[in-house]
């Protein structure tokens, strides 16, 4: 039971996957950038905690069809401190952190909701120690959206849990979404225009953090992957935490 449990996880689409979907993709974004060019990137404790409150309305959500269980998010909670513990504890390595992995086994075990939450709230706590700043906001969407990407490739049976599929994802998705979107927001940080010449600039004064970072990544799930989700499972076997 324990050993197939996690593949039982898988389902189809739900309401509330939907709505997180649509907050994700359309109102996080526009958020961050309202923080960018209407408040000239001064408020990003606020921009923050408003990603923060959009990725709590699928749980809220979730708890109107049944009693909370405060080991749920107990989990949750405990997988976002080992992130940010994970984050520090590399703090003299630039780029080379666990936190995307951590980010993708907890939307592999817990849904695409749950990988989106871990990212976004490992984001901002984390540069409590690390630094807030305009970047912040831009960080916990990137740690997030490959939380969330995760989840739901996992439960259309698209991302297995093997070593393979978990590196070559974690690699390609640090990489390419991470970096991809994490350039553009250091871009806006400096210019309030797009130009081809400062996105090429940008990319290509990047690329060697972008592909340290999607290293680390590959090599953190290497390691952890499998341990922490034969874990994961067990305690979602053991308290019922299945939706």
């Amino acid at each position: 039971m324990q050993k197939h449990g996690i593949e039982k996880e898988r389902s189809r689409f739900g309401k509330r996957t939907l709505i997180s979907a649509i907050l994700i993709v359309i109102m996080i974004p526009a958020t961050i950038l309202l923080g960018v060019f209407a408040l000239d990137d001064r408020k990003y404790y606020f921009i923050s905690l408003l990603i923060i409150l959009y990725t709590m309305l699928p749980f809220v959500m979730l708890f109107e069809r049944r009693k909370p269980q405060a080991r749920e998010l107990i989990v949750i909670a405990v997988l976002s401190a080992i992130a940010v513990a994970g984050r520090a504890a590399f703090f003299m390595l630039p780029q080379f952190k666990p936190v995307v992995a951590i980010v993708i086994i907890a939307g592999v075990s817990f849904g695409p909701e749950a990988g989106f939450l871990v990212g976004a709230t490992s984001g901002f706590v984390s540069n409590f120690f690390f630094g807030q700043g305009p970047w912040t906001p831009w960080q916990m969407f990137c740690f997030g959206i490959i939380g969330f990407i995760a989840g739901l490739l996992f439960r259309k049976g698209w991302l297995r849990t093997n070593k393979l599929s978990l590196c070559l994802f974690g690699g390609l998705a640090t990489f390419v979404i991470y970096g991809g979107i994490i350039n553009i927001g250091s871009m806006l940080m400096f210019t309030p225009s797009i130009s081809r010449e400062a996105l090429i600039a940008t990319y290509a004064s990047g690329f060697w953090f972008d592909l340290i970072h999607a290293a680390a990544t590959v090599i953190f799930l290497f390691i952890l992957a499998k341990p922490m989700l034969e874990k994961l499972e067990r305690i979602k076997v053991k308290y019922g935490l299945y939706e």
